[in-house]
């Protein structure tokens, strides 16, 4: 199934917009990082996590109001699901005490409400610290790998486009994670199952990157005689769709995710979307466009050597 028959879009020939805005992305997203930072879930700072029925009622600014002298510290306080509130606290001790506070507190400020703990998790902080450099190095680590695999199937220019245009999605995805935290109405906390989320776009968007390279090396030497980014042009253009039918597809089914898998898994269906949409991006006019630069410089320097 082809819907682009015949596609001759001049993408090569607008790469520098694109550098443009892909630079603007990247600098929002470090500027977003560096002051509001990312919103870690208990996963990665140490804490205890409760899940409580039967206390919505009164609204998580209410309760968040009622439980910070109590617990000493303010904690974090929001719906969760229909019918439940989540409550996140830093303290450390006996879990038990800390959620007899809690529900004798909720109960006592607010006699209509019966709350009733559901769930509870506790995440030590030593613990906490080494899920948060494992998850570094997954991230890091993956990204070797890739750089190797490229290196081997084809070579370091192409590598180096691949890992670029990965590290463009990945810092892209956080930073836009990092500005919207506290504005979306459903959490954006970073936690394992954000980390997973990243390493399906890594993933996805290598993928959607390899199949461009590859169509590029078969026309590489189907076309010698032609320049090389009207090669790369041509070989998007070929490949353009199936780019938009994977992406569509995924997309939608993301999507279905996003607004009927619950609350537990709209952060996770979120960083898809945008990873999905960003790694598309990314395929076309970040990882071909830096082979493309490489091989002019790598022309340019043999031509003056030459002279």
């Amino acid at each position: 199934m082809r819907i682009f028959e015949n596609a001759n879009y001049p993408f090569v020939q607008h790469r520098r917009k694109a550098y443009v805005f892909s630079g603007l992305l990247l600098l929002l997203s470090l500027v977003s990082l560096v002051t509001r930072g990312l919103e870690l879930g208990i996963d990665f700072k140490g804490g205890m996590e409760f899940i409580i029925s039967g206390a919505r009622e009164p609204g998580a600014t209410a309760i968040r109001e009622a439980l910070t002298p109590v617990l000493g510290a303010e904690p974090e306080v929001k719906t969760y699901g229909a019918e439940d509130i989540l409550i996140r606290v830093a303290a450390e001790g006996d879990i038990s005490e800390v959620q007899q506070q809690i529900v004798e507190t909720i109960r006592q400020r607010f006699p209509e409400t019966q709350p009733e703990v559901i769930q509870t998790n506790i995440v030590g902080p030593r613990f906490a610290e080494d899920l948060k450099r494992g998850a570094i190095y997954s991230i890091l680590g993956a990204l070797l790998v890739i750089f190797v695999y490229i290196l081997i199937r084809f070579e370091w220019r192409f590598s180096l486009g691949a890992v670029a245009a990965l590290f463009h999605d990945v810092l892209i995805t956080l930073g836009l994670f990092s500005f919207l935290h506290g504005w979306l109405p459903f959490s954006l906390e970073i936690d394992q199952t954000i980390i997973a989320a990243f390493l399906t776009i890594v993933g996805y968007s290598l993928n959607d990157t390899v199949v461009v390279f590859d169509r590029i090396r078969e026309y590489m030497n189907i076309f010698k005689t032609k320049p090389f980014e009207e090669v790369v042009n041509r070989s998007i253009n070929m490949t353009l769709s199936r780019t938009v039918i994977t992406s569509g597809t995924t997309l939608l089914v993301v999507m279905i995710l996003f607004i009927f898998g619950g609350e537990v898994l709209r952060g996770f269906s979120f960083a898809l979307i945008v990873g999905i949409m960003i790694g598309t991006y990314s395929s076309i006019f970040v990882a071909s466009p830096v082979v493309i630069e490489l091989r002019a410089r790598a022309a340019a320097r043999r031509l003056a050597t030459a002279r």
